[in-house]
């Protein structure tokens, strides 16, 4: 069994108080629904006169090993971190909290975008979209005359 050491301030007794209510308020599930595959990266969705932009954490990925792609306005981000840790002799792991696996996040663009023009960037674990609005969907304005 491990042993773990309490970080100072914080007892043991205190985490699994915390642990009961993390999912309290969550939605819950319907019935037979299955929980989603994978990582959610959590994102910001800004909205200008021309274009989208899109900001997706997804920290401890290779840029190499992220996709994106954009198909009849559904914009799917995908990509996938491994655990880059090995044992060494006289070495355990006491608490492990980052967490490895598969990020994916969909969503559904109402407005068509310029796809010959979308920019994407990749800095510091953050995900960056430029999405630019097709001109059929850019705003008009109209002189009142």
């Amino acid at each position: 069994m491990n042993t773990l050491i309490p970080t100072p301030g914080r007892s043991l007794l205190n985490d699994d108080f915390d642990n009961l209510f993390e999912g309290f308020f969550r939605p819950l599930r319907r019935f037979g629904e299955t929980p989603p595959q994978g990582l959610v990266p959590a994102i910001d969705v800004t909205e200008r006169d021309n274009e989208y932009i899109i900001r997706a954490e997804m920290p401890g990925i290779d840029k190499d090993a992220i996709e994106v792609t954009l198909v009849d306005g559904l914009l799917t981000i995908s990509g996938e971190s491994k655990e880059d840790h090995e044992e060494k002799e006289g070495e355990r792991v006491i608490r492990q909290e980052r967490r490895y696996g598969k990020y994916v996040r969909t969503l559904r663009l109402d407005t068509q975008i310029d796809e010959m023009k979308v920019k994407a960037n990749y800095k510091d674990g953050v995900l960056e979209l430029v999405l630019p609005k097709a001109e059929a969907a850019k705003p008009k304005k109209i002189a009142i005359s």
